[in-house]
């Protein structure tokens, strides 16, 4: 890379050697070819503006790393990109407890916060199964969601306040401590989700919740499509959910024979769900009960358990949350979705019957937050079939997919950004003025196109 010897002289520790840009040269995405040119360390905001600024002048594209968990292609350099790993920036700064707030760098892990806030009385409720690896940074730039949503909502209710690098090379801070604060544009919430292509995140101020009463969680067995959202409506309207997670049948094999946890259910069923209640008095207990055995007596549900343990209910969570891990080994395809919350069963019925009509050889692992109308779509890759002809087919799919989507009104990415996979449909789901919009958004923080270019949308 040209000029690397001048970056490596402002900032702590530039890595040039194969292994480590393979390395931080990609996120989760198993299907494209890394050709990342360097990677940068950096461990202060100062830092980050002094390599975009070397950027500028060096006219090098920037691609942002944090916990390399996404599944979009959004981290992935791929055009002899400049890496910038924010993983030596990974300290909590202060905690605030008054505003219930907390300040922290970008590479934080998720989990390290979620187990900080626990420490000092307070609660981080955005969870999702890569908590243990991703980064603050990382789920600011795709407003990452998870299993709590339903409860809490998405990373973008959570964050008070955001300083940037923007591709200026400005440090820039949007927001902050204050409630309410009605001057002008907040252009905080530009930057959440926008996948780095606007600046990067180098300190966030989170909010903090109270922590939760303790939980219930129950696996219901459950026979059709419909029957899941009857037991959503009585669950909703009847108790305080935390969570509604749904996963087919094959789902539970794939992970049982991963995990070689058994069900706790004796019933065999197309459908499952995992269902989590926070127990805010002594009362919600007995109307848990109540109407789990309502579904029962409604043929709604087949078959119920609930856990008894706190090591229990982390077995009903690890038949859900250890899916992907599960199917890695197959190599699948992976499609993140939403479509509105009533109109889930019709998208799954269409889906399902355009795969068993047209790819029979396809086997599909069905799993979501059917509570906010987020499905995960994982093709497994058959043995037989090569990495690229696999990805053909699979793109033939995402064809009648996004058509559904369409159709449907939902979204071509519910929670792992656009990136390079989802790119080429975006239109799906915005409308051709609104990309315009961003286009030129992009153009006024990112004059010289070197923030992530090539991600989102091409300019």
């Amino acid at each position: 890379m040209q000029n690397i010897d001048s970056l490596e002289k402002q900032i702590s520790h530039v890595a040039t050697d194969t292994a480590t840009r393979e390395t931080y040269g990609r996120d989760w995405t198993k299907h494209y070819d890394i050709n990342a040119g360097a990677v940068a360390f950096p461990e202060s905001a100062e830092e980050v503006v002094k390599i975009v600024k070397w950027a500028r002048a060096n006219k090098i594209a920037l691609v942002p790393s944090g916990g390399r968990t996404g599944l979009s292609g959004g981290a992935c350099a791929t055009r002899g990109e400049l890496v910038v790993s924010f993983e030596k920036m990974n300290k909590i700064l202060d905690l605030n407890p008054i505003d219930r707030t907390v300040r922290v760098q970008p590479g934080v892990v998720t989990e390290a916060l979620q187990q900080y806030a626990e420490e000092k009385g307070f609660y981080y409720p955005v969870d999702f199964a890569a908590v243990g690896s991703s980064q603050i940074g990382g789920n600011i730039a795709t407003n990452a969601g998870g299993i709590k949503v339903l409860r809490y909502g998405l990373t973008r209710d959570w964050i008070a306040g955001l300083k940037v690098v923007t591709g200026n090379g400005d440090l820039l801070e949007f927001g902050g401590d204050l409630v309410k604060n009605a001057t002008g544009f907040d252009f905080r919430h530009l930057f959440i989700g926008s996948e780095g292509t606007l600046g990067f995140v180098v300190e966030a101020t989170i909010k903090l919740a109270q922590p939760p009463k303790p939980l219930s969680v129950l696996m219901l067995a459950v026979p059709d499509l419909d029957s899941i959202m009857k037991v959503f409506a009585e669950f909703r309207a009847t108790v305080p959910l935390t969570a509604f997670e749904y996963f087919s049948d094959v789902a539970l094999r794939v992970v049982q024979e991963h995990t070689h946890l058994p069900s706790p259910l004796t019933t065999k069923a197309p459908n499952y769900l995992v269902i989590e209640v926070e127990n805010l008095d002594e009362s919600v207990g007995e109307q848990m009960l109540a109407t789990f055995e309502k579904c029962v007596e409604q043929g709604w549900a087949l078959d119920g358990a609930i856990a008894q343990s706190d090591a229990q209910a982390r077995d009903f969570w690890r038949l859900r949350e250890d899916i992907s891990e599960a199917t890695a080994s197959y190599m699948p395809y992976k499609n993140d979705v939403s479509v509105t919350i009533s109109k889930t069963p019709e998208f799954l019925r269409e889906v399902d019957a355009i795969l068993k009509a047209e790819y029979p050889d396809f086997e599909v692992v069905w799993f979501g937050h059917i509570g906010d109308g987020n499905m995960h779509i994982n093709i497994l890759k058959p043995a037989e079939l090569t990495r690229e002809k696999f990805l053909e087919r699979c793109l033939k799919v995402n064809e009648h997919l996004f058509a559904v989507i369409h159709k449907l009104h939902g979204s071509v990415s519910a929670e792992h950004g656009v990136g390079l996979v989802k790119k080429p449909y975006l239109t799906f789901t915005r409308a051709p003025e609104e990309i315009a919009l961003m286009k030129g958004i992009k153009k006024v923080f990112d004059p010289d196109g070197i923030m992530n270019p090539g991600k989102v949308f091409d300019v």
